[in-house]
């Protein structure tokens, strides 16, 4: 049976996170907190940590420069100065539901952890009329989002690209027959309904295309990539494009 994802269900499932994940997840659960803030057991109970975890957090988001404000006793909490909030947004509950749409269906795509978050913060500042809107339309579109990798291995893989780095896999082929290789991220793309990572393979010596549900575990090392060109991947189909 298909697994139906509505739009209305809520953006982010935080789960078991790594330290940057979190660490990124919690800054948006500061910044759409009430005035009051939310409270360090409220936090933790959230991230499924001790509160010892989220307090040694906000100290280290604090020492990069956020502005994490804390009030103690009763009623107290931790939240973020406005001046990190967005402007309102003047959204129609279409646009709103055009943009929840979207990143509901890339939910697999690379970077959806950080769409799921853009797409928070402009839902934060619409007005609440269109919000209600959009959140009752977006119960009127469903999606079926196919395999991809696991979050473990999306977020080394994501890192790996921007940073330019290689990485350690461990693949699986459409036979079955499992390989560990070195690779150089090169692009990721969406064909034929799967995503797909796009990379110098240091084993064959040569680009190959790994279909990322494929991929069982990934680690990035600290060796640069050589620089292979995208150009080196071949003329791409006609009806391919960047997404910028």
């Amino acid at each position: 049976m298909s697994l139906f994802l509505s739009l209305s269900l809520p953006f982010c499932d935080h789960g078991r996170v790594n330290r940057t994940e979190r660490l990124h997840a919690l800054t948006e659960s500061l910044r759409r907190a009430p005035a009051r803030g939310r409270t360090a057991q409220q936090l933790a109970d959230e991230f499924e940590v001790t509160t010892r975890t989220i307090k040694r957090d906000l100290a280290a988001l604090e020492a990069g420069g956020l502005p994490v404000w804390g009030r103690t006793g009763p009623g107290g909490g931790y939240g973020l100065a406005e001046i990190t909030s967005l402007p309102p947004v003047n959204l129609t509950a279409a646009q709103a539901l055009a943009i929840n749409t979207a990143v509901a269906v890339a939910t697999q795509a690379p970077y959806s952890d950080s769409a799921r978050a853009a797409a928070n913060k402009i839902r934060d500042v619409l007005d609440p009329g269109t919000r209600r809107q959009a959140a009752d339309l977006s119960r009127r579109v469903w999606v079926d989002v196919g395999p991809s990798a696991p979050r473990r291995v999306m977020t080394v893989l994501e890192k790996a690209l921007v940073e330019q780095v290689t990485v350690n896999i461990d693949y699986v082929d459409a036979r079955g027959q499992a390989t560990r290789r070195e690779v150089e991220p090169m692009i990721f793309a969406f064909t034929g309904g799967r995503w797909l990572l796009v990379a110098w393979c240091r084993l064959r010596d040569d680009v190959r295309w790994f279909a990322l549900h494929r991929v069982q575990r990934a680690t990035a090392t600290r060796s640069p990539c050589a620089g292979h060109s995208i150009d080196e991947i071949g003329e791409p189909p006609v009806s391919a494009r960047p997404v910028g």
